[in-house]
This record gives structure tokens, C-alpha cells and sequence, in this order.
């Protein structure tokens, strides 16, 4: 069936553009000889993971244990949990180890280093430990080379859970909107990891994985010498956060809202749609270099982006565009349907149970998702 019979607000993701985005980071992930471990918290999909893997992925990176089980029941098992672990989730991660799933966790505390070891010494689970290196993003992480890297690494080292190495994001690449400057973060990011693992190899301790990742860096670094795996998710279908940092162009943006125009008024000037906060997400990520973007960017029915047109406030249930001139009531009359370029990806897609994927502008199938914790 055509994508223009479904009922609106609903979530349109374009296949050819998927492939050609997986074929981009896979192909700088080879360049930098380094393996790719995309991060599933974007799409969230089993068919999405499988076209990862198919591509050249070793394993993926979830955001929720929700999303490890999903994808373990779809016989995917190499699974790092990218969010720092706390004490009252070892239970769900011993049962998805014993149900065969090959999970790494991650903290930067020793207090959960150390509850960490006494489970695994208590019930023998061999609970594989990432320590998280914060490299200039103020999130998470300790800093580079510190001494409570090499405290944790004794304690996990010490008991029956294994020190597997340290992982850092650059979420930082965000705030930039230039090459140079992504590059310069992308060094910052890997020299974090390399001179911790160093740090910890000089000190007696196996560091197997030197993990790293975010889209902007992954795609643009220019060295990943000792570095062992990238770990990146919005590439898949970016999103015009990406866009407004040059990271992507429009028409690499695979995934869309497709919705109805189902108002206009014309005292306020605006258009309504029945695509609000709940559809597109109220993240306004692109507001530091693109803020007249606002919710989204307006394109026809077809994908094609609308010059000056964009979702410039949100309802619940509503989403408002502001008009151009008095032509744009004419353009876009009431029943009339469009689609939407999401700010960020993740945030719009996790509205949704499943994504209609649209080949050569037909709907071929769909995608489901897993979503909540």
C-alpha cells in the first residue's frame, strides 16, 4: 500500500536511506580499523539490528535492559549496556547472562564496583565490567588516567566478575558545527580511553575493549589508534539536530512523521497539524545553530523539505506551523498531508510501536520496537 493511506500521525522510515547511512558509519568504522558496535537506542528494532550485523556490525549498544532482552529473544547476544549500572539491576543482568547473552555493564563508582564483585563472588556470575571515562562531555565517567580507574579495575579484577576494559561518549560533538572542531573532540575522545587503558595495562590489568562513540566523531575522526570499537546510533536514520551541526545533509534523514493538516487559522497565521508534542517530541536540540526550525522541518508529501515552513510551537495534540504568506493556506489545504523531519530521532521514534518502512515509496513492512525500561 501507497504510505499515503495510513492514518496520521504515524512514523514513516525509508529504507534506502537507512542502507546507505549503515553503509557510511560501517565504512569509516573499516577506515579507522575499528569494529562498529551501533547503539540500538534510535531505532530499537530486531530488523534494524540485523541489518547492522549484516552490514559489518560486532554487536550492538542498548540503553535499557528492556531493549538487552528484546534483542537477545531475536538470538542477538553481543550486547553492551551503555548507562552506568546500580546494584538493584545485577539480578536482571545475571538472568540475561544465564539465558546466554554476552553483556558488558559499565560504572565509574566504586561503591558499585564493589557490589558488583561481591554478587559475582556470592552466585559465581561472571559479570563482564567497563569502566566509564568521562573525556570532556560532564555526564558521566571519571576522568582520564585516574587513580580510581585502577581502584575499580582491582576490585572487579580481585573477584569472579571480569575487568573487560573502558568505554567513553563524546556527547560534547554535539555542540559543535564544524569539522575541525568535531575532529579535535574526536581526538580528545579517543586519548581519554587510550591513556586510561594504558595507564591500567601498565599496572598489570587486561584491557580488552577501548570503546568510544557518538555519530559526529565516529564519522569524522581522523585517528582511532587504540581504540577497539565505536559505538554510534543516530546514523541510522539522523535527524535535524545532525543536520543543523553539518553532520548530515536533508536528504540523508531517513526517518519522517506523516501527518495531516487538520486547521488553519488564519488570524494567527498558522497551520495546524495533528502532530503535536506526543509525536514529534518537544526537543528542541537544533535551536543553538538552527533555531527557526523549531519542532521539525515541514516537507510535502513526498519528502521533499518546504522552504521557510517549519512545526514552530506544540500541543499536546497539535502541532503549529507558522505561514510563510496567505499562498500557504492555499498550498496546504485542510486534509492536505505532510511529513515531518524530527529534531532527534530517538526522542520522536519512541513515540511509536513500530516503523513503516517505505521502499520506493510504498510501504513493504513493518518494523517493530521495543520501548520503556
Amino acid at each position: 500500500m501507497s504510505f499515503h493511506e495510513l492514518p496520521t500521525p504515524t512514523l514513516l522510515l525509508e529504507k534506502e536511506k537507512l542502507m546507505a547511512n549503515i553503509a557510511r558509519m560501517q565504512a569509516s568504522a573499516d577506515r579507522l580499523g575499528v569494529k562498529l558496535r551501533p547503539h540500538l537506542k534510535t531505532l530499537k528494532a530486531a530488523k534494524a539490528a540485523e541489518a547492522l550485523i549484516a552490514s559489518g556490525a560486532s554487536g550492538v549498544t542498548v540503553s535499557t535492559l528492556k531493549e538487552a532482552e528484546y534483542f537477545l529473544g531475536h538470538d542477538i547476544k553481543n550486547i553492551t549496556y551503555a548507562v552506568g549500572m546500580v546494584p538493584a539491576k545485577l539480578a536482571d543482568v545475571a538472568d540475561l547472562m544465564a539465558r546466554g547473552a554476552d553483556i558488558k555493564i559499565m560504572t565509574d563508582c566504586l561503591e558499585v564496583a564493589q557490589a558488583i564483585a561481591a554478587e559475582a563472588d556470592k552466585d559465581g556470575t561472571a559479570y563482564k565490567v567497563l569502566i566509564e571515562i568521562d573525556c570532556g562531555d560532564n555526564r558521566g565517567g571519571l576522568r582520564p588516567g585516574s587513580d580510581e580507574a585502577l581502584l575499580i579495575a582491582d576490585i572487579i579484577d580481585k573477584s569472579n566478575a571480569y575487568f573487560e576494559g573502558v568505554l567513553t561518549h563524546a556527547g560534547h560533538s554535539y555542540g559543535v558545527n564544524s569539522r575541525s572542531a568535531i575532529e579535535k573532540i574526536a581526538e580528545q575522545e579517543r586519548d581519554s580511553v587510550v591513556q586510561t587503558a594504558t595507564r591500567l595495562r601498565a599496572a598489570g590489568y587486561e584491557v580488552n575493549t577501548v570503546s568510544v562513540g557518538s555519530t559526529p566523531t565516529g564519522l569524522h575522526a581522523k585517528d582511532l589508534s587504540g581504540v577497539t570499537e565505536l559505538r554510534a546510533g543516530v546514523y541510522t536514520v539522523f535527524d535535524m539536530d545532525q543536520q543543523s551541526r553539518g553532520v548530515c545533509e536533508i536528504k540523508d534523514i531517513a526517518l519522517s512523521v506523516l501527518t495531516s493538516v487538520i486547521g488553519h487559522n488564519k488570524a494567527a497565521g498558522k497551520i495546524l497539524l495533528d502532530a503535536g508534542g506526543l509525536a514529534l517530541s518537544k526537543d528542541r536540540g537544533a535551536d543553538k545553530f538552527r533555531p527557526e526550525v523549531g519542532y521539525g522541518q515541514v516537507c510535502n508529501s513526498s519528502g521533499i523539505a518546504i522552504p521557510g515552513l517549519y512545526v514552530t510551537s506544540v500541543s499536546q495534540e497539535h502541532g503549529h506551523v507558522a505561514i510563510r504568506s496567505e499562498n500557504d493556506f492555499k498550498l496546504l489545504p485542510v486534509g492536505s498531508r505532510l511529513r515531518i523531519l524530527p529534531i532527534h530521532a530517538c526522542m520522536t521514534a519512541a513515540a511509536y510501536d513500530y516503523f513503516n518502512m517505505i521502499e520506493n515509496g510504498v510501504v513493504c513492512e513493518k518494523w517493530s520496537r521495543v520501548n520503556g525500561w
